[in-house]
């Protein structure tokens, strides 16, 4: 690590922006609704209020400081950019693999407290003591959470894998090291992995990031593919208008987030609602604390608008791979059966040097908080199976 350029960091909201939050969450003015529709229309409106009463009353944003600050997190300056990391050293010390773990939108590092101690110290976690620990690396991507918010334009996947590179390499001196990653995570890693196999030893994602080559004919596709693509086309007309929006004009959109605390609550937790295994209940997956904890990292670093605009500058400056091209670091796709989308085994093959494939029992999208114990033991046996474990 290099100590000149790095610095400790501790999560430290002052009180002043605790009480300007509770004395907005007050005066807050709630829409209507139509009746009995539930969630048809987006966030409903009875869970909304008693979200809404319960961040009033009964949320210690104190309690879950204390919790983020339990870990070991840490900032330096790459490329121009100020950038946030809990850095969790392993068990074995020097000896431990570096694993960089890579969060998307709308989620935060936050989604990594339980998975992080679960890979960096097992045995503390109740897990078997012979279980291989890994050096975590997690970092608070550009424009979201505690990372500085980017002021050019041009912050794109590329940029991004460029500059996560960087503070993997140069900043920490972890010449090889494996990515993990899910939703922009998944994206950025393949970049990665794709610009720097020398590095990048290994590749565990829980959804695929690659993007082919545009051009292929649907006739020549397996039926199963073609059906995935028509699963696609069916996402993106019911409920990718967050991606149009964000993808387009996120400025304008931004004003009203930025802003609203629980405007910003119901754009965010109707994701985790839509994209997790939670049967329509989201508490059956994340419990209040968690959901709020997460918002309210958006909230008081006022990323929201900084984190949506990814969308802009990947739609404006796509990274994809060329026609041919193919992902060759060694790769698993661990296949929760709520993620968002969900292409069969020879559309991935396609894409990635695929070593692992692991259909998982239970879980959706956010898979680190949802199924932590499942993700880390897919991840440590994929490394296992690739001849990485305790490089």
């Amino acid at each position: 690590m290099n100590l000149e350029r790095v610095r400790p960091f501790k999560v430290e909201i002052p009180q002043q922006a605790l009480d300007d939050l509770r004395m907005r969450l007050e005066r807050t003015r709630l829409p209507d609704e139509i009746a009995d529709s539930g969630w048809e229309y987006g966030t409903n409106l009875a869970y909304i209020r008693e979200l809404l009463d319960y961040w009033r009353t009964s949320y210690d944003w104190r309690r879950h400081e204390r919790e983020l600050n339990s870990l070991n997190h840490y900032e330096a300056d790459v490329g121009g950019l100020r950038v946030h990391f809990i850095h969790q050293t392993g068990r074995a010390g020097r000896a431990s693999k570096p694993l960089l773990i890579l969060h998307g939108w709308p989620g935060s590092v936050y989604e990594f407290m339980r998975i992080i101690p679960l890979l960096a110290e097992p045995a503390a976690q109740g897990e078997p003591a012979a279980n291989e620990s890994f050096t975590v690396v997690a970092p608070s991507l550009p424009g979201y959470g505690f990372s500085e918010r980017p002021r050019k334009a041009g912050m794109n996947v590329t940029a991004i894998a460029d500059l996560l590179f960087r503070l993997m390499t140069d900043v920490l001196g972890y010449r090889h090291f494996v990515v993990q990653g899910g939703d922009w995570g998944a994206v950025i890693g393949s970049c990665m992995a794709k610009l720097h196999p020398q590095n990048v030893h290994a590749l565990h994602l829980n959804m695929v990031g690659a993007i082919p080559a545009q051009g292929r004919k649907f006739s020549d596709l397996s039926e199963a593919e073609q059906l995935f693509l028509k699963e696609a086309e069916r996402f993106r007309s019911l409920e990718a208008g967050y991606q149009a929006i964000q993808g387009t004009k996120p400025q304008t959109l931004a004003y009203g987030l930025n802003d609203s605390p629980v405007g910003l609550a119901a754009w965010i937790i109707e994701k985790f609602r839509t994209w997790s295994d939670c049967g329509g209940d989201v508490e059956r997956c994340f419990s209040k604390d968690q959901l709020l904890s997460n918002v309210s990292i958006y909230w008081f670093t006022e990323t929201i608008g900084s984190s949506i605009r990814l969308y802009c500058e990947q739609f404006r400056r796509p990274w994809r791979l060329a026609a041919g091209e193919k992902v060759e670091v060694p790769t698993a796709l661990a296949v929760f059966p709520r993620e968002i989308l969900r292409p069969p085994r020879s559309w991935v093959e396609r894409l990635y040097n695929l070593k692992r494939w692991t259909a998982m029992a239970s879980g959706g999208h956010f898979a680190a908080m949802e199924q932590p114990e499942a993700l880390a033991a897919d991840i440590r046996a994929f490394l296992s199976e690739v001849g990485l474990a305790g490089q």
